[in-house]
Order: structure tokens, then sequence, then C-alpha cells
């Protein structure tokens, strides 16, 4: 079986955040099927909620869809290295794989900073997969930032 990214879909949500205003970050959930079960793109500022990481809304539509709080066989693309809250909700929603683009060693939680996944307390660790469509991620990001300095 060959591998087939669904992080153009999970950039898809990053740009369509950047329109919006919010910090351009992308998610997508994907089922064991292959089939896109959620999308979703930050809305922090929208919705005055500091939870409303794209991971965090993926992840709450995915399992609103399926009915369960689990998504066991489930895959996450994220454009940025998701950061200790989402990485912990992404192992409590027990994901198979997380794929993410850019690298955050500011605020990353994977392989960066609190590396939620390695931490006796975590009871479930995605593989975890980096770097993929990591340069129009970043770009997106630099682009975001540059143009509000």
């Amino acid at each position: 079986m060959s591998f087939i990214s669904y992080m153009d879909a999970a950039l898809e949500e990053a740009r369509a955040a950047a329109a919006r205003g919010e910090v351009p970050v992308g998610a997508v959930v994907v089922a064991p099927s292959g089939e896109i079960v959620a999308r979703a793109g930050n809305r922090t500022r929208e919705t005055n909620d500091p939870t409303a990481h794209a991971e965090m809304l993926a992840l709450r539509a995915a399992c609103a869809r399926l009915g369960s709080e689990r998504l066991v066989g489930h895959d996450i693309y994220v454009t940025l290295e998701p950061c200790p809250m989402c990485a912990a909700a992404i192992g409590f929603a027990r994901i198979r794989r997380l794929y993410y683009g850019a690298a955050d060693p500011k605020s990353g939680g994977t392989s960066h900073g609190a590396r939620v996944f390695s931490h006796p307390q975590c009871h479930h660790a995605p593989e975890v997969y980096d770097g993929i469509g990591a340069r129009e991620a970043e770009a997106l990001l630099k682009d975001f930032f540059a143009d509000r300095r």
C-alpha cells in the first residue's frame, strides 16, 4: 500500500484561517478508509476561545460525527507541530498517526518543549511523522507574521 498525504487539505484550512485573520494552522482527521472525517483551521480570535486550535476543532468535529470520544485507527494531519494542549488531546483521542508540517521550537509539544508523548503519564502516543509539507506551512506562517510586524 502506498502512502497518501492529506497535508494539502490541512494547508487549505491553514490558508482559510489566515484569510480570517487567524494564525494559519490547519488540521484534518482521516479515517482508516482514507475519508477525511473532519477539517478545521484556527479560530481562537473569531471565537474568543484559547482552545480553538485547528487540532482541537478537528478532533471535536470528528468525535461528534462518529459519536465517540476515541478515534482509534484515525490519523491527523496538522500544518504545525501541535502545542502541548493539542498533543494531549491527540493522545486522549487515541489517534493512530500524527503527521505535521512545520516544527515549532518555541511552542511545540511533541518534538520540542513538553514532548507530551514521551512522558510516563501519556496513556497513548501516536506514531509521529514530521516535515510533511513543511516548506509551505512555514511560508504561510512567516508571511502571516511578517504582514503584522
